[in-house]
């Protein structure tokens, strides 16, 4: 049965879905078979992997309200083993129509229920809020993935984020879990960038990815071309960082299977 990992941050611009979409590609790459649930209203994800949202039929949106099957919806990309349930800004207005329907919390728990057994992992790219779409995301998920941004806010966008995990798993889902933080747009030699990464191993020592991702300029133009790191620039820093990430994430899985 395939593991579902949400990636979340209600913080904008930390690089959540550029990790969602370069570590889905490099898993993907690593002989692993991958979804890819666009959960963002901006589809930003469905873009980054070469969809053209004009050409959609069925989006997360019709799986939260019920409008469509999830078969409907996959959709096959021509990147290894990565396949993706695209997003529209239709999903902007569920937040208001999840409200008037049945087990709201989980829907989308119940539309991956029927695929979860075709493919190795499934990655949920949340929206940066907290609202009910990512609500319904940690329902569906088994742990939670956190991209963060090497500042000082981060850390009190982490806290808040804790504080709805916790919610999450007393309320709705009671066995989910922390896969771990990475750090995102990483830059070694500041002295606030030493700062945080000591705050957060003070409280995360064993949950923080090694691999940390460096601030790259080809990782920012990939997805204009609709492509991972990974087949925009093979020898980009980007990709290796993204590369080891996936390498250390299947790991860091067959050590707890």
């Amino acid at each position: 049965m395939g593991k579902i990992i949400s990636v979340v941050n209600q913080k904008g611009g930390v690089g959540k879905t550029t990790t969602a979409v370069n570590l889905t590609a490099g898993i993907g790459l690593a002989g692993k078979k991958v979804l890819l649930v666009d959960a963002d209203p901006q589809g930003n994800s469905t873009s980054g992997l070469g969809i053209n949202k004009k050409d959609v039929k069925a989006t997360t949106y019709e799986l939260l309200v019920g409008n469509a099957k999830i078969d409907a919806a996959i959709v096959k990309t021509e990147f290894k083993n990565v396949d993706v349930v695209p997003s529209s800004m239709n999903l902007a207005a569920a937040e208001i129509d999840l409200i008037q329907l049945d087990n709201r919390e989980a829907r989308l728990k119940m539309a991956l229920a029927t695929v979860r057994e075709k493919y190795d992992y499934i990655f949920i790219d949340c929206p940066p809020s907290l609202g009910l779409i990512t609500i319904d995301a940690l329902v569906a998920s088994d742990t939670v993935l956190v991209p963060i941004q090497c500042e000082y806010f981060a850390l009190e966008g982490l806290s808040q984020l804790m504080a709805t995990v916790r919610q999450v798993k007393r309320l709705y889902n009671a066995t989910l879990e922390i896969e771990g933080i990475v750090l995102t747009m990483y830059d070694g030699r500041l002295n606030l960038t030493q700062q945080v990464v000591g705050e957060i191993k003070k409280f995360f020592q064993n949950k923080l990815y090694k691999t940390a991702i460096p601030r790259a300029v080809r990782l920012s133009e990939a997805p204009s071309y609709g492509m991972p790191i990974q087949y925009y620039d093979k020898r980009s820093k980007g990709t290796i960082a993204y590369n080891d990430l996936a390498k250390e994430f299947l790991k860091r899985n067959r050590r707890g299977m």
